[in-house]
């Protein structure tokens, strides 16, 4: 299914999202921001009802999801960056910790979090990953998102 056919049977109204964005590649983070709150609005989530709260990079995305959520304000959590491979092992280890963790946090609170972060081998590969032209993750992350509150909890 086409995700603006999906947007159309998923309704936010009422809702509140977190939307948690890891700046560490600031172009990066914006367009996946963009997308993500293209896709909330589609879903008829209000302005108002969409908190952003920023972090330095993808390994504060956990932490940072836990305390959002433990807040008890939010319905959902989106989760923006990119993690791009350098020369040393830090990229795994990263990558890994990122995901294992919004996992763990997703899992014993759960509380749906669309997992928009980027694991790419360059910033160009990130880049045609983030930009709302050629697919952007954060509005498939919002989407995934939003679709989990339709499921009955």
């Amino acid at each position: 299914m086409k995700q603006a056919a999906l947007s159309q049977r998923l309704d936010l109204r009422g809702k509140r999202i977190a939307v948690i964005c890891a700046r560490f590649y600031p172009e990066l983070a914006e367009m996946l921001l963009e997308g993500a709150r293209t896709a909330l609005h589609e879903c008829n989530a209000s302005r108002q009802d969409v908190d952003v709260f920023d972090v330095p990079g993808c390994f504060e995305l956990p932490l940072a999801a836990a305390r959002v959520i433990s807040s008890t304000r939010f319905d959902a959590v989106v989760a923006l960056g990119a993690i791009i491979r350098g020369q040393t092992p830090h990229f795994e280890y990263i990558a890994a910790e990122c995901a294992r963790g919004l996992m763990s946090v997703q899992l014993e609170t759960r509380c749906p979090i669309g997992f928009g972060v980027l694991t790419t081998e360059s910033y160009e590969q990130a880049e045609e990953r983030a930009d709302p032209r050629r697919g952007n993750k954060g509005y498939a992350a919002a989407m995934a998102a939003a679709s989990l509150l339709q499921i009955p909890a």
